[in-house]
């Protein structure tokens, strides 16, 4: 079965299980179309569903190319670098080239570099936030769904690592934004007032980094 969207003729592939009682549609890397639903529904009505949440389906499809795109290149800063896989032991980072052996872990150079650039960032909000709130312990790690949590409880802040392929700007707003949790542990009127007297422009960053998502 396939569909038609934007002169390329997409495969959809069906995966029926009896446990589901929804259906669902997903883009994956390869550029075809997922369809995960009870083994019930007919290939007809599943046409139907993909045909009519087209336009969806064209937005997923334009975000997963980009994240195909960003896989081949590497980002640090904001900066993208294309990658040389050569035979070394260290990791190389040129004017416009990473330089990095095939079997290095890069996620462990980041989580270095993320540690001292990430602490100047948030010490450098912190200092200038307008309420006095303690400062939080800071923990880094690779998150699927969020760019930070803030555990009012515990006044811990979490980052996530992608943050440190963005331009600062990005991880400046997502401190900003946990930072105002330890204010308000809310997303109230006050809660996104606050944030906007740090990070004035958060309107625009917050719609970039759901593009980018």
């Amino acid at each position: 079965m396939k569909i038609k969207i934007e002169d390329t003729f997409r495969d959809i592939l069906i995966e029926r299980k009896k446990t589901n009682k929804n259906t669902y549609i997903r883009v994956k890397e390869d550029l075809n179309i997922y369809v995960t639903t009870n083994y019930l529904l007919k290939e007809k009505e599943i046409l139907k569903l993909v045909n009519d949440n087209k336009l969806a389906i064209e937005r997923m499809l334009k975000k997963q190319i980009l994240r195909n795109k960003n896989k081949e290149v590497f980002s640090y800063l904001g900066k993208k670098y294309d990658i040389v896989y050569i035979n070394t032991n260290e990791v190389i980072l040129g004017e416009d080239k990473l330089l990095i052996n095939r079997c290095y872990d890069i996620d462990k150079w980041l989580q270095k570099k993320a540690i001292n650039v990430f602490k100047i960032e948030l010490d450098k909000v912190y200092n200038d936030f307008p309420v006095k709130i303690p400062y939080p312990t800071l923990t880094i790690r690779k998150m699927k769904t969020r760019w930070g949590v803030c555990n009012v409880r515990t006044c811990r802040v979490t980052l996530n690592l992608e943050l440190i392929k963005k331009d600062i700007k990005y991880l400046d707003y997502v401190v900003a934004h946990e930072l105002s949790h330890l204010v308000y542990p809310n997303h109230s009127k006050d809660f996104w007032a606050l944030v906007e007297r740090v990070i004035p422009n958060y309107r625009v960053l917050r719609k970039e980094m759901r593009d980018y998502e």
